[in-house]
Formats: C-alpha cells, sequence, structure tokens
C-alpha cells in the first residue's frame, strides 16, 4: 500500500482524524510534484535504463548541487550517483562499476565542490559527535541523542572526509582509476563544482589519471 492509499481514520467522536502522513507538508508537496510530473510524463516512458549519453557522474549529495542543471542532463541521459563528498566509495565504485559493465557508460566524472560539508570535519569529529569514541550516551536535547549506541555499532566506518579538495578529487579518481574491475578503456575526469557561481573547474592530475588507456596487445 502506498502513502497515499493509506485510509484515514476516525477518533472517537466520530470525526475524521488526519494522519501524521497526511500532515506532513513536505510530503504532500512531492506527491502533489508527482502528480503534475506524471500528467506530462509522455515519450519517457520509452527510455531504457542504459544512459543516452554514456556517462556517469560521481558527485556530492549537497543539496545546492543539480548535477542535471550544471551538466546539461535530460531524463536517460546519465547515471547519477551521490553521497557525502562525492567519494570513491565501495559502494561507489560497485555503482559505477554496474554503470559500465552492464550499461555501456564510457566516460565517468567525479565532481566534488566547494563548501563541502566533509571538508570541515575530520573522521574523529563525526565519530565523536556520534558518540562512538566513548561509552557515554548524549544528553536528551541535542541533535545526537538519538543516536543508540550498543556492540553492534560501527565504530569503524570510514567517513571520508578531507582537507584539501582538489586533492580528494586526485585520489578518488586513482582510486577508482586502479581498482581491477574498472577497465582501462572508461575515462575518468575529475572537476571541482564552485558552489558559488555554478561553473566546473577540471583537476589536471585527476584527468590526466583518468585519462582512458588502451589495452596492450597480446
Amino acid at each position: 500500500m502506498s502513502y497515499s492509499e493509506i485510509p484515514p481514520t476516525d477518533d472517537l467522536n466520530g470525526t475524521r482524524a488526519v494522519s501524521p502522513l497526511e500532515d506532513n507538508r513536505t510530503l504532500q508537496e512531492i506527491l502533489e510534484a508527482n502528480r503534475a510530473y506524471a500528467e506530462s510524463f509522455g515519450d519517457k516512458a520509452r527510455l531504457t535504463g542504459a544512459p543516452r549519453r554514456r556517462m556517469a557522474i560521481l558527485t556530492c549529495m549537497d543539496a545546492r548541487m543539480d548535477p542535471a542543471r550544471f551538466s546539461g542532463l535530460s531524463e536517460g541521459d546519465a547515471h547519477v550517483i551521490r553521497n557525502a563528498g562525492g567519494r570513491a566509495s565501495d559502494d561507489a565504485i560497485r555503482s559505477l562499476v554496474v554503470s559500465c559493465k552492464l550499461m555501456g557508460t564510457t566516460d565517468w566524472f567525479v565532481i566534488h565542490h566547494s563548501g563541502c560539508g566533509m571538508q570541515s570535519y575530520t573522521d574523529e569529529d563525526i565519530r565523536h559527535l556520534l558518540g562512538l569514541d566513548d561509552d557515554h550516551d548524549h544528553a536528551e536535547g541535542t541533535k545526537w541523542h538519538h543516536v543508540k549506541k550498543s556492540s553492534h555499532t560501527a565504530s569503524d566506518i570510514h567517513w571520508l572526509t578531507f582537507t584539501d579538495l582538489a586533492q580528494s578529487i586526485v585520489e578518488d579518481v586513482e582510486r577508482i582509476r586502479q581498482h581491477p574491475l574498472v577497465p582501462p578503456t572508461v575515462a575518468i575526469y575529475g572537476y571541482i563544482y564552485h558552489i558559488h557561481h555554478g561553473t566546473l573547474e577540471p583537476v589536471a592530475e585527476a584527468n590526466r589519471i583518468g585519462a582512458p588507456r588502451t589495452p596492450s596487445p597480446a
């Protein structure tokens, strides 16, 4: 059953009670926008999962970034993989490999951005904020008080923070390039997206490392 299909409930006086879902303004805005989008969906139903432009973008989840807008993309053009920092985590590389091997992408873009929150913290900072570096619970009323710790709480997560923006792109492109499942013929580009004026700046060293390589003849 979808959210929109959840039936209303009545209170003891027989009046219609408003469910928490119906009272959620954000949810309602999303559903209304979706209805409008679906009304003009048109030929998009004919799109396939394989990107038309044979490209994939790995970038940050920052709400100020719209990869479709700053890259000139439409539905069906590219795969877009997002996480905190736009980092080449194991899961991001998993998605890129699937993108290439199953969906035929040949050009990958690693795009980090200025003003990224992951540049403002260290891994140790985040572990401390989450209370993973001690046995004490956070005080009620703090934004972390709901974090529940137990013997099963992962304290060794790599949060992939960084201090040098350009270097973080170089490191991610190199990590992708060196992965045994990444074909040498895939082109991997590294760029900085400037959050305050919307431009893309190439990172020369990352682009050197990510240049496609022709396999040596057997």
